[in-house]
């Protein structure tokens, strides 16, 4: 059990800002290269829930872009990431769902949430948790990713804003044999997400 106060992990915080961020609750779709990372920001900056949800499992390869470690291959990725965002930081409540999202358990699971972020790599599953997400609650925003493979092109990657419809990327890189996900580019998109949530929680500061 951590002795940690919470004042001293807020300690260099703008202290107007901690109790809206406190009293946030945030949703990540996917665990793994995007929603891995987006959780570990969102948890050192003091979100105050992370409903989080992936059915996939730990694999070697995903260690060259995810927040997961050698011992914690073949475990759920959203358990070890409960783990993972426990040891950084007790003042975040982390909720987990290990099931594959679809149109019928992703509005019971994120429903509360003040914010979701797609974290897939599949664009169907994109597709399908935007428009799920949008034909039921279209004045909560969702931040998506489009275009993250590869290396390099920093002055391509942007945001672009659709009423509550936030994307983040180049919307051009597609993974495939010859250019893969790296850590680097994942990790850029995965944080101008987290920094994203963060710009909408607190725009009235």
């Amino acid at each position: 059990m951590s002795s940690m106060k919470k004042e001293e992990f807020f300690s260099k915080h703008d202290q107007r800002i901690i109790p809206k961020l406190q009293r946030a609750v945030i949703g990540i779709a996917g665990a793994g290269g995007l929603g891995s990372n987006v959780a570990i920001s969102l948890t050192r900056a003091g979100i105050g829930e992370l409903i989080i949800a992936d059915f996939d499992k730990i694999e070697p390869s995903n260690l060259n872009r995810q927040q997961y470690f050698q011992n914690q291959i073949g475990l759920p990725k959203v358990a070890a990431l409960k783990d993972n965002l426990e040891k950084i930081s007790p003042f975040t409540r982390v909720k987990i769902y290990e099931v594959k999202l679809d149109k019928t358990n992703i509005i019971p699971i994120f429903k509360n949430v003040d914010i979701l972020v797609e974290a897939f790599d599949k664009s169907e599953m994109k597709v399908m948790l935007i428009e799920t997400w949008l034909g039921k609650f279209p004045k909560k925003p969702i931040i998506a990713a489009s275009g993250l493979a590869g290396w390099g092109k920093n002055e391509l990657i942007h945001t672009k804003q659709i009423d509550n419809l936030l994307i983040c990327g180049d919307e051009e890189s597609r993974v495939t044999e010859a250019i893969s996900p790296l850590s680097p580019r994942v990790g850029i998109i995965a944080n101008m997400q987290a920094n994203l949530v963060l710009e909408l929680l607190l725009s009235k500061i």
